[in-house]
C-alpha cells in the first residue's frame, strides 16, 4: 500500500513537473482605461514615482513602507526604492525611457519576497475625448515561477491591481479639474 501511495505521489509531482515545462518563458499583463484627461496630465502623474502615492494600489500594502528616491525627478532617470512589510516586498524602480505625453517604460527589479526583473510600460493615446491609458508588464519566467504559475493566474492577480491603479488614476485626474 506505501508503495502505491509512494508510486502516485511521485507520478503527480513528475506530472507537475513536465507540465510547467511546457509554460511560456515570458509573461505579459496589461490592462487599458479611458481617462478625460490630457496625456500631459496623466504623464505628469506617472512620471513622477513620487506622486505615486496617490493612485498606485501598491502603495497601499504597507503605510509605514520606507521609500527612497534618487536620479531625476521625473521621468527618465527617476528612481525609486522601496522596502516595506512582507506584503509590499522590496525592490526598485527605474524610468528607463521617456517619450513627453505618450510613453513611459520602466525597469521593474524585486529583491522580497522573491528576486523577479521585469519591465513595465505606460503608453498614453488620445482616444476620442479621452486618453486611453495601457498599464503593461511583462518579463521572463524561470522555471520555479512555471510551477508557481500552474496554481496561480498571474494575469488575474496582477491584472486586478493594474485595473485598481487605472480607476484611482482615473479619479484623481478626472476630479482635479484638468480635462480636456
Amino acid at each position: 500500500m506505501l508503495t502505491k501511495t509512494a508510486l502516485a505521489v511521485a507520478a503527480l509531482i513528475a506530472a507537475v513537473l513536465l507540465l510547467a515545462a511546457t509554460r511560456p518563458d515570458t509573461f505579459r499583463v496589461e490592462r487599458s482605461a479611458d481617462i478625460q484627461a490630457r496625456p500631459e496630465i496623466l504623464y505628469a502623474a506617472i512620471g513622477d514615482l513620487r506622486r505615486w502615492g496617490a493612485w498606485s494600489p501598491y502603495e497601499k500594502l504597507d503605510p509605514g513602507m520606507r521609500r527612497h528616491y534618487s536620479g531625476a525627478a521625473s521621468g527618465r532617470g527617476a528612481i525609486y526604492e522601496w522596502r516595506g512589510n512582507a506584503q509590499a516586498g522590496a525592490g526598485r524602480m527605474e524610468i528607463t525611457d521617456a517619450t513627453p505625453f505618450s510613453r513611459l517604460a520602466m525597469r521593474l527589479d524585486f529583491i522580497e519576497p522573491f528576486a523577479a526583473h521585469n519591465n513595465v510600460e505606460f503608453s498614453l493615446q488620445p482616444h476620442g475625448d479621452a486618453t486611453r491609458v495601457t498599464w503593461a508588464m511583462h518579463g521572463p519566467v524561470p522555471y520555479p515561477a512555471k510551477i508557481m504559475h500552474l496554481f496561480f493566474n498571474v494575469d488575474r492577480m496582477v491584472g486586478q491591481d493594474f485595473e485598481a491603479g487605472l480607476s484611482n488614476l482615473k479619479t484623481l485626474a478626472e476630479s482635479s479639474g484638468s480635462q480636456r
